[in-house]
């Protein structure tokens, strides 16, 4: 397990290493925007996304059941992603009028889409989970004991 760690941090090393050699390459304009795009992002993160999702998260954990939580839970995260990787192009339909097959297709429609087959898909898997734990738990499906 050691040899392992110490392999993927070497990996990691040289990773990393090479990343600074690829951003050394840039201009100094473009490395200042890349620094203020970095700064930003984690401004944005501490200031707002993480209170917010620590509030959402409370909140959640005190109105859900807990057997629901982690179902909910991992709907949110995977709206969020969504959400977060389909902002750049939500409402840029057809952005380029000389070359019509960038952005040619309906993005909201599609992150609507995905969105509500993501939580149509925890529903039933809650709904299925308290059919499971309904029946297992039913007196009827109780093993009878035997009398000595």
């Amino acid at each position: 397990m050691t040899t392992i760690r110490i392999l993927l941090v070497l990996a990691g090393i040289w990773f990393g290493w090479y990343g600074i050699g690829l951003l050394l390459d840039f201009p100094r304009a473009d490395l200042i925007s890349i620094a203020l795009w970095f700064g930003g992002a984690i401004l944005l993160h501490d200031a707002i996304f993480a209170p917010l999702s620590a509030l959402v998260g409370v909140t959640a954990r005190r109105i859900l059941p807990g057997s629901w939580w982690g179902l909910a839970a991992c709907g949110a995260v995977c709206t969020v992603a969504l959400v977060l990787i389909a902002a750049p192009v939500l409402g840029r339909g057809h952005a380029m009028p000389d070359n019509p097959t960038v952005l040619d297709r309906n993005y909201p429609l599609g992150l609507t889409v995905t969105i509500t087959l993501i939580w149509v898909l925890v529903a039933v898997t809650a709904a299925t989970r308290f059919r499971r734990t309904r029946t297992s738990t039913s007196p009827d499906t109780a093993t009878p004991r035997s009398t000595p």
